[in-house]
């Protein structure tokens, strides 16, 4: 399928690997020029050729925190006018109710909510002159089904969704549409990491620990960057402009819900 958007321009967030890797991956299979973003210069350059020479779109990169005012200015400097903005940002770490004080929390709607809201203000404006754009919000499956031990990100997330929720419906009449996309668990870094918890909380491999996680997902196995991103690159292409403040699941049916 043609997605109809060859020629724009993207800057996606944390995408030197994983997600963000998957999404700015399709885009670029769609002829999209890229803006990647991520905070180690190495991989972010590593995976920026290796989209170059594959799908002969510009890549610019741009090595900094997205989460703090100076690299999110830097960012923003180098990007310059975007169609299209998927943002994306690692989760907190898991733990306890009774492990978080005000720090940690703050920490987490920073990364996970109050980025991607200094994003679409700064980008959206010029979205809305030109008629036209997109907006991809990576968060989580638990803004639907809370995962205790991911509390941080449960209430950041959540916050970011009611924040979509009526933010798309504002833009929406200027030919702007925002979205979000709740992965569930996927192949990536980030797995490895709540995997290896498991492991040395039980005694476990990691190999019996992604197994026994498996065995909770309908489709029985983990997600890949790979069909993550071309759902990105559906969400941000000429064929989505009637889908608004959407939140769309991808879990292998690991959610328990009618709707």
């Amino acid at each position: 399928m043609d997605l109809g958007i060859r020629g724009k321009r993207a800057l996606v967030c944390a995408s030197s690997k994983g997600l963000g890797r998957g999404c700015a991956e399709a885009l670029a299979e769609a002829g999209v020029d890229l803006v990647m973003n991520a905070r180690g210069a190495e991989a972010l350059e590593a995976t920026a050729q290796g989209i170059r020479d594959r799908y002969n779109v510009q890549v610019t990169t741009v090595a900094a925190d997205i989460v703090s005012e100076e690299g999110r200015a830097q960012v923003l400097e180098s990007a310059g006018d975007i169609d299209i903005l998927v943002t994306n940002a690692g989760g907190p770490p898991p733990g306890m109710w009774h492990d978080w004080g005000r720090e940690d929390f703050l920490k987490a709607l920073d990364a996970n909510m109050l980025t991607p809201i200094a994003l679409m203000t700064e980008l959206m404006p010029k979205m809305i002159d030109r008629g036209w754009g997109r907006v991809v919000n990576i968060t989580s499956q638990s803004v639907k089904a809370p995962i205790a031990v991911l509390g941080l990100s449960n209430a950041a997330r959540t916050g970011l969704t009611g924040y979509v929720a009526g933010t798309a419906r504002q833009v929406a009449p200027h030919g702007v549409v925002v979205n979000n996309l709740l992965p569930g668990i996927h192949a990536t870094d980030r797995a490895v990491s709540l995997d290896t918890g498991v492991s040395e909380q039980q005694g476990i491999s990691l190999d019996a620990a992604r197994a026994q996680r498996e065995a909770t997902i309908p489709a029985r196995r983990y997600g890949t960057p790979e069909e993550f991103g071309a759902m990105c690159a559906f969400l941000c292409s000429q064929h989505a402009g009637f889908i608004i403040g959407q939140n769309v699941l991808l879990d292998g049916g690991a959610t328990l819900s009618t709707m």
